[in-house]
């Protein structure tokens, strides 16, 4: 995304990221003479974000270029606003990394959780769903997937990212341990074993995948969840 075409004025000092707009100077009261009658002056502001598309467009920027080799001017330079502009909705790019990571990552635990505690299917079944529902998130928050996968506990920030990974984990190992118990997953593998097997086939999707690519994030689910379960059922 290109640099777009600077504020001046009040414009600048608002450090809002709020759309063009047009501001117009003191008129004069109505009927005051003919210069009342004659249309407003305006001057178009910068196009700017919302908050979310503000978060959308830094995941990005972190992903391609790496966050710990981003600075918060070169976020500023890449969407085409200034610094200020992203400091009206965070606080820090610390806050925006939390903020690109926790989409992913909330998305992901909820679809996790929402499988393992459907009723009237057996473990192996849920456990199919879960991975399904993954891979159709991670294809959703790319991204953000993507930027959670290569945190490695440098910050706060990150060692929280890293333990909500662990609970997710957590909760795939324990349908694959419940799955191996009912008979539905052969029993030569252990839990732990099968879940980074798994979660190994469906991150590695990340390296891949693009918007572009011709096939239908469904259809990449069926694909990953049939190929990962042919080896594994009893």
């Amino acid at each position: 995304m290109g640099a777009q075409t600077e504020p001046t004025g009040a414009e600048a000092g608002a450090g809002s990221v709020s759309g063009a707009g047009s501001v117009s100077g003191a008129g004069s009261e109505a009927g005051a003479g003919p210069e009342a009658a004659a249309p407003k002056r305006t001057r178009r502001g910068r196009p700017g974000y919302d908050r979310e598309t503000l978060i959308n467009k830094a995941t990005e920027v972190f992903v391609s270029r790496g966050y710990d080799g981003t600075s918060m001017d070169t976020v500023a330079r890449e969407l085409g606003i200034t610094k200020s502009a992203i400091y009206h909705h965070v606080k820090s790019k610390e806050e925006l990394l939390h903020l690109a990571i926790n989409r992913g990552i909330s998305a992901l635990d909820s679809a996790v959780e929402d499988e393992r505690q459907r009723t009237g299917l057996t473990a192996l079944e849920r456990l199919r769903a879960a991975v399904h529902a993954s891979v159709v998130i991670l294809i959703e928050y790319h991204h953000s997937v993507t930027l959670l996968l290569r945190v490695r506990g440098n910050s706060d920030v990150e060692r929280e990212a890293l333990e909500q990974r662990r609970k997710i984990d957590d909760k795939i190992r324990a349908l694959v341990a419940e799955a191996i118990g009912e008979g539905g997953l052969r029993s030569d593998f252990t839990p732990g074993l099968i879940t980074r097997l798994l979660f190994g086939m469906v991150n590695s999707i990340t390296e891949w995948y693009r918007p572009s690519y011709p096939v239908d994030p469904e259809a990449i689910a069926d694909a990953v969840t049939s190929m990962a379960f042919n080896g594994l059922e009893a």
